[in-house]
């Protein structure tokens, strides 16, 4: 009987780690992440499960805890377009908290995920209350909206070659002596970038046969930065 209560205790003391590690709840007093944790439910995904598709009622917002989930739609021709990957500690579907359409896309596990649901009844009762949360989370929607922006800019160079530099370029400069780390798959970048998984590989061949990148597994090395640069300006008729 006693320890029902310890392990509810422990529960909640990891929920609102959770929370407390998503930007938009970070700031929020103990109290309010103490509310928001005790009506949050934990939702256990295995790979290609789906988290919700469009146009399905909104049950609330989600903040990922582990995994990776893909946001995407369908077109007419039935292909998939991703908008964005969202991994630990993103939030996502928060716009959907407003909407009568419920989701505006689809959420797909791309590899074992646990996310927090956080139901939209009680979340927007709370925002009645505390207005510094809705501030929050528009800042939120905001980032998501710069994440679209960006996707849709790469999304217009002209072919797949372009975007791979566009996006070995963008990264290697944030990187550690030139190693980035794949957060996912390369079926997931691949989806990202708007190709298929053997494209990207002969494109990714191309580039180390040129020792501009080594790659090995989910690691790609940037051995010439300047010349990718260089190639990247080229295609974009910039030189």
């Amino acid at each position: 009987m006693s320890s029902t209560p310890r392990t509810n205790d422990l529960k909640i003391i990891g929920l609102i780690g959770t929370l407390r590690s998503n930007q938009q709840f970070s700031g929020l007093p103990l109290e309010d992440l103490t509310t928001i944790a005790n009506f949050s439910t934990l939702v256990s995904l295995a790979k290609d499960d789906y988290l919700f598709h469009e146009g399905e009622a909104s049950r609330g917002c989600y903040l990922v805890q582990s995994g990776a989930i893909n946001v995407h739609r369908v077109n007419a021709a039935g292909k998939e377009q991703v908008i964005h990957v969202f991994r630990a500690p993103e939030s996502l579907a928060e716009a959907s908290l407003a909407s009568p359409t419920g989701y505006p896309a689809n959420a797909r596990a791309v590899e074992p995920s646990t996310v927090l649901l956080i139901p939209k009844v009680p979340l927007l009762e709370l925002i009645g209350r505390r207005p510094d949360l809705a501030l929050r989370m528009l800042g939120a929607m905001s980032a998501h909206l710069r994440v679209l922006v960006g996707m849709l800019d790469d999304l217009t160079l002209k072919d797949v070659e372009t975007r791979m530099l566009n996006w070995l370029v963008k990264n290697g400069r944030s990187a550690n002596d030139g190693v980035i780390q794949l957060p996912g798959t390369k079926r997931v970048l691949a989806a990202e970038l708007g190709t298929s998984s053997e494209t990207l590989s002969r494109t990714l061949a191309r580039f180390r046969d040129l020792k501009l990148i080594a790659v090995k597994g989910k690691i790609i090395t940037v051995r010439d930065s300047a010349k990718l640069a260089a190639m990247l300006r080229r295609n974009l008729g910039e030189d």
